[in-house]
């Protein structure tokens, strides 16, 4: 049983460090990882002009929050694939398949979330005009 190590703030703040590092990694990389940016972008850019509720806000920030999580472990997982597979290997093949899977559930799940919460407000603040 490995000893647990005491805490330490140097410990924590390097940790951030290192998950902040990959974060930008993924998203110099991946080409998905810019439509999930730019989608991000306009999210928070029609939130900001139809003057969301803190509810409304929770509910997307959770939702963009899930598709970025989502890219982060599929990224990782395909980086990990190709440094154990070189070739074309059918069982690291299928993980990037599913682990692409799941980017896709949480982006249609976040446009879904995305459309509920914004088109209601966007359709009340041209109905007021």
């Amino acid at each position: 049983m490995r000893k647990t190590e005491s805490f330490s703030l140097n410990r924590r703040a390097q940790s951030v460090r290192f998950a902040w590092r990959g974060l930008v990694a993924a998203s110099r990389s991946e080409h998905n990882a810019w439509i999930h940016g730019g989608a991000t972008v306009l999210v928070l850019a029609a939130g900001l002009g139809l003057r969301l509720s803190a509810g409304e806000w929770a509910l997307l920030v959770v939702a963009m929050a899930g598709v970025w999580a989502a890219e982060a472990f599929n990224t990782a997982i395909e980086v990990l694939g190709d440094a154990v597979a070189s070739d074309d290997h059918p069982l690291v093949g299928r993980a990037k398949d599913v682990a692409a899977g799941g980017v896709l559930v949480a982006a249609v799940g976040a446009a879904a979330v995305g459309l509920l919460v914004l088109v209601p407000r966007a359709l009340r603040v041209l109905g007021r005009s």
